[in-house]
């Protein structure tokens, strides 16, 4: 059978798509107000790259950021740069993607060894809020511009 949906029928459904993306960005918009506060404060924030870094700053987020992929760093360069800013605790914002969340773990584990805390909350709350289509930190602006498209183009 095939139904026809009119525009009084499409209506509800396309306030309620509205209402959906508005929510969505107002959650990642808080995330992200509560991550600039703490880079603010002087955490360090740990990314893959210096996109991810364009990013941030494109988001609001500025601060002391760790470039975890810059000039052939491994692992351990990593922890000893980090364990170098004297910080108790560091934010990790490495990518949604598998290799983005193995990365995560180890560090996470090392950093725990030289009693360092790993801040992965933000990370948890970007992820379940964009991990089914956002595979990178670069791409949350990008994401953010088309919820706000999405948006303003059901209102």
């Amino acid at each position: 059978e095939i139904y026809t949906l009119s525009l009084h029928d499409a209506l509800p459904i396309l306030e309620s798509l509205s209402t959906h993306f508005r929510q969505k960005e107002e959650k990642l918009e808080e995330i992200l107000e509560h991550l600039a506060e703490e880079v603010a404060k002087g955490t360090p924030i740990v990314v893959e790259g210096a996109k991810d870094l364009k990013t941030l700053i494109a988001l609001g987020v500025a601060g002391r950021v760790i470039s975890a992929k810059s000039a052939g760093k491994s692992l351990l360069d990593l922890v000893s740069e980090i364990e170098s800013t004297g910080a108790r605790e560091v934010i990790l914002l490495l990518d949604f993607d598998r290799r983005g969340r193995e990365w995560m773990g180890r560090l996470k584990q090392l950093l725990e060894r030289k009693r360092i805390t790993p801040n992965t909350v933000f990370w948890h709350g970007l992820f379940s809020l964009v991990g089914k289509e956002v595979k990178d930190v670069e791409g949350l602006a990008s994401y953010m511009e088309t919820l706000k498209s999405k948006i303003s183009g059901n209102s």
